[in-house]
C-alpha cells in the first residue's frame, strides 16, 4: 500500500499518496468525459476472485456507458452523473441503494447530493429509507424546491410527492450485508471495509459544464440518524464551472471536518494548483486526522485525477475519443 508521507512547509501539507491522473493538463480539452468511483478502502487482489473482479469491472463499465451515453447524445454533465450513479444503486455490489449496508437498528438509511457547476444549485437527502434511488430525490431536490437538502422522513415525503418511486426498506437488504452487520454487532468493532462505501460520478459535456454526484448507504451499523459527509455539499460534493468537480469516498465524518470537496476546489480557483495537488493536499488533512478514503476530480478543462490514501478504489473513466478504462487496486509501483 503507497503510505502518505506527510511534512509541513509553512502552513501546507506536501503529501504524497497513491493517485492517477489524466493529462493534465491536456493539451485540447475533451469533447467530454466522465469519470466515477464505486468506494475507496482496503481493496486487495489477494482478497478479490477472479469471478468477483470481473463482476466490478463489468459493474464500473456499465456505469461509465451510461453516463457516457447521455454525453455523447448531447446531453448535460448533470444528466450524466445522475445516470452514471443510478446504475450503481441498482447494483447489489455497491453500497448505494440495493446492496447498501444497514444501521444498527437493521434498517437502511441512505444518502445522496447532486451539484451542477454552471449555477452551483444542488440538491441532497440524507436518511431516506423508502426512496428506491436516493440520486433521483436528491436531484428533486434541486431542481423542484427551492432547498438544497431534505432529512429523514420529510425526505422520502418530499420524494414521494415528486412521484419518485418507494419501496419497503427491506428491498435493500442483501445477505451479504446482514452478514456484515452481525459480525459488527457481535465483535463490536468496525473493518475498514465496514467503515467505507459510496458511489459517484463527475463528468464535462460538450458545452464545458461540469458536475458531481454522490451516493451511499453509509457505514455498517451505523446509530440512527448518523449522516456522512455523502449528502453534504463542499464535504463529499462539489462543482464550479471553470474550477473543478469533486466526488469523495471515504470515512465520513474527517471529510466533513475538512470539507474536502470543496478544500479541493478552494485550492484549485484560488490557489491556481492543479486537481491533483490539490486533491492530495485535502486527503492529507484528512489522513493528519485520522481518516481515509478517496476523491475523483475533473478540472474545467477536463482534466481528471484520482487520489486516494487508501489499499484501493474502484474507479473509471471514458471519453468522447473512445477511451474507457476501469481500474481497482493501487497503480502499479
Amino acid at each position: 500500500m503507497t503510505r502518505f508521507l506527510i511534512g509541513l512547509v509553512g502552513a501546507l501539507m506536501i503529501v504524497a499518496c497513491g493517485s492517477q491522473t489524466g493529462p493534465e493538463p491536456e493539451t485540447e480539452a475533451p469533447e467530454w468525459r466522465i469519470v466515477i468511483h464505486g468506494g475507496a478502502g482496503v481493496i486487495l487482489r489477494e482478497n478479490l476472485s477472479s469471478e468477483q473482479e470481473a463482476a466490478y469491472t463489468a459493474a464500473l463499465e456499465t456505469s461509465l456507458k451510461a453516463g457516457g451515453d447521455v454525453l455523447a447524445n448531447g446531453g448535460s454533465a448533470v444528466d450524466a452523473v445522475q445516470a452514471a450513479v443510478l446504475t450503481m444503486e441498482d447494483d447489489p455490489l455497491f453500497n448505494a441503494g440495493r446492496g447498501a449496508v444497514m444501521t444498527a437498528a437493521r434498517i437502511h438509511e441512505l444518502d445522496a447530493s447532486i451539484m451542477d457547476g454552471r449555477d452551483r444549485n444542488a440538491g441532497a437527502v440524507a436518511g431516506v429509507t423508502r426512496v428506491r434511488n436516493p440520486i433521483l430525490a436528491a436531484r428533486a431536490v434541486m431542481d423542484q424546491s427551492e432547498h438544497v437538502m431534505f432529512a429523514g422522513p420529510g425526505a422520502d415525503e418530499f420524494a414521494e410527492s415528486v412521484g419518485l418511486e418507494l419501496v419497503e426498506n427491506a428491498y435493500f437488504t442483501t445477505e451479504r450485508r446482514v452478514q456484515s452487520l452481525e459480525r459488527v454487532l457481535e465483535e463490536q468493532t468496525r473493518t475498514d471495509a465496514d467503515r467505507h462505501g459510496t458511489v459517484g460520478a463527475v463528468a464535462i459535456d460538450k458545452d464545458g459544464n461540469i458536475a458531481a454526484a454522490t451516493t451511499t448507504g453509509g457505514m455498517t451499523a451505523k446509530a440512527a440518524g448518523r449522516i456522512g459527509d455523502s449528502p453534504i455539499i463542499g464535504a463529499a460534493t462539489y462543482a464550479q464551472n471553470g474550477v473543478c468537480a469533486v466526488s469523495a469516498t471515504g470515512h465520513g465524518e474527517y471529510f466533513i471536518r475538512v470539507g474536502v470537496a470543496k478544500t479541493i476546489c478552494s485550492r484549485v480557483e484560488l490557489a491556481g494548483e492543479t486537481i491533483t495537488v490539490a486533491a492530495e493536499n485535502a486527503l492529507g488533512q484528512v489522513e493528519a486526522l485520522g481518516g481515509d478514503g478517496g476523491v475523483i476530480v475533473m478540472g474545467g478543462a477536463g482534466e481528471y485525477a484520482y487520489v486516494f490514501n487508501s489499499a484501493g478504489m474502484y474507479r473509471g473513466m471514458m471519453d468522447a475519443s473512445g477511451t474507457l478504462e476501469t481500474a481497482i487496486f493501487e497503480p502499479d509501483e
